[in-house]
């Protein structure tokens, strides 16, 4: 072992005299290991958000849809599905219609978004099936049915309006029809064949659905739709397939994707993790400043030491290594352990979470404010290199004055009174 790291290795551990710059230290090391634990940590969350978020979005949305510039609506759409399952990378498609309504039970009023689709084949666009709680998709048009047609409700609405399956609910349009008394809503009753959970406060508080012909009947649309959903192989790709629908169906056809139809929700999220990013940094810039004092203490603490190695011959590069080993070392203990700390808490955030709240009788992640209803945490391996790789040359950039300070001193105005 060089001289350089036996001494540098060897100011790390105080004499007894010494203690309050061993427990600086310390500090310093916890500080790293706090920050680069936080940084893991925060940025895990954040990735977790975004992964959960983007498979229920894609569980209740489709990846593309297609829609007409017309105010009638879509006709001669079986015509326009064939036509948009031959474009390469699209799997299947189904139509839809999509109004906004009033829900109206014995137990309360909500507005809500009334969804008509075709059972047989929304599940192959969408995970509604999938997401049911209650029902079956087919019983949204059960022709045995006499006291009002079958509606599917998110398990939110189902609670707000105080219903179950098989309770009778009223949907109510206020596109209705024009009297002498001016206009009058639509109004017409339904009863609770289905109820879905998707995991999102947001669509279980707001979608109903009902069948395809009960709505064309509902909202007096004949034979027209609103538009058509549309599921692809890759998810990424959808731009370039939106491109070849529209070239293939022509004017006046438009598409809109899963990512244009979520950007501010994923823009958000991005400029939120970069910004949580620059703030957790500045714990590790704190510990930094730890390591820039106590190497500064060392300095003046080791001046003999420093002058009789340079009267030794030791050139002043050398006296700089020792100093900047002793704080690299700090630095790479601190962000090793940090990082094995945030990426065990990482990885077991949910188990800790539900400890915390079943411990102290509170919810830390509350349906009604967020999205989604659990704590999600996904490791992004590049993210931990990044934070390692920062965390370890904030640690030796701290250590560059106090070093060349060390290797500037003047032995013979060092030794003087000694």
């Amino acid at each position: 072992m060089r001289y350089e790291w036996f001494i540098g290795l060897r100011y790390l551990k105080a004499k007894r005299k010494q203690t309050f710059i061993s427990i600086i230290t310390v500090i310093s090391v916890a500080g790293v290991m706090l920050g680069v634990m936080a940084l893991i940590v925060v940025l895990s969350v954040m990735n977790g958000f975004q992964q959960t978020l983007k498979e229920k979005i894609l569980d209740t949305q489709a990846h593309i849809v297609v829609l007409k510039a017309s105010e009638k609506g879509m006709d001669h759409y079986e015509e326009a599905i064939k036509k948009v399952e031959g474009v390469k990378g699209v799997v299947s498609a189904a139509p839809f219609i999509f109004s906004q309504v009033m829900l109206s039970s014995d137990s309360g009023v909500s507005g809500a978004v009334l969804k008509g689709i075709d059972p047989d084949r929304v599940a192959k666009v969408t995970a509604l099936a999938h997401n049911l709680k209650a029902g079956r998709l087919q019983d949204l048009k059960d022709p045995k049915e006499k006291d009002g047609l079958g509606i599917i409700l998110g398990v939110e609405l189902a609670r707000h309006l105080s219903v179950n399956i098989d309770d009778p609910i009223q949907v109510i349009s206020p596109l209705g029809t024009v009297t002498p008394m001016g206009m009058m809503p639509k109004m017409k009753r339904f009863r609770v064949k289905g109820i879905f959970y998707s995991g999102m406060y947001e669509y279980d508080n707001t979608m109903a659905y009902i069948s395809l012909e009960s709505a064309q009947k509902f909202f007096a649309m004949e034979t027209r739709i609103t538009g058509i959903e549309v599921k692809t192989e890759d998810i990424y790709q959808v731009k370039e397939i939106g491109k070849e629908i529209r070239k293939k169906l022509g004017f006046p056809f438009w598409t809109k994707d899963w990512m244009e139809m979520n950007r501010n929700l994923f823009s958000a999220l991005k400029l939120e993790k970069i910004i949580m990013f620059i703030i957790v940094v500045l714990i590790v810039l704190v510990a930094a400043f730890n390591i820039i004092s106590t190497l500064i203490m060392v300095v003046m603490e080791k001046n003999k030491d420093v002058a009789i190695l340079k009267s030794m011959g030791a050139p002043s590069r050398d006296i700089l290594k020792i100093f900047v080993i002793e704080g690299g070392v700090i630095g790479l203990v601190g962000t090793v352990l940090g990082a094995a700390t945030g990426l065990a808490i990482a990885f077991h955030l949910e188990k800790i979470i539900d400890f915390l709240e079943s411990s102290f009788g509170f919810k830390i992640l509350a349906r009604d404010v967020y999205y989604i209803d659990k704590f999600p945490s996904q490791v992004n391996f590049l993210d931990v290199l990044l934070i390692v790789t920062t965390a370890i040359l904030i640690s030796l950039l701290a250590t560059l004055y106090p070093s060349w300070r060390a290797s500037k001193l003047d032995p013979a105005e060092a030794l003087r009174y000694e």
